[in-house]
């Protein structure tokens, strides 16, 4: 248990970033599942149009640090990969 006020308010600090961070890894999630049920129906415009929507979300949240930047490139990166492959 923290005991310095300086302890106690770093703990505070933590606490809401978690919280915020949980809601943009769940967003993260969302978008990225939205893509690969896109690409299991086969549709190539609807797969397109969700990966055009979770790329944006993907990367800002490298950006905010949520996941490392390289993590984020590989998952657009595997995704629009993916996609593709539907035209052929």
């Amino acid at each position: 248990m923290a005991t310095t006020s300086s302890a106690k308010k770093a703990t505070r600090k933590i606490a809401r970033k978690t919280a915020v961070n949980k809601v943009r890894r769940t967003h993260l999630h969302s978008s990225v599942r939205k893509v690969e049920e896109a690409i299991a129906t086969g549709d190539r415009k609807v797969a397109l149009a969700a990966l055009k929507d979770a790329e944006p979300v993907i990367m800002r949240s490298a950006q905010y640090g949520v996941v490392h930047r390289n993590n984020a490139s590989r998952k657009v990166s595997r995704l629009t990969h993916r996609v593709a492959k539907l035209g052929k």
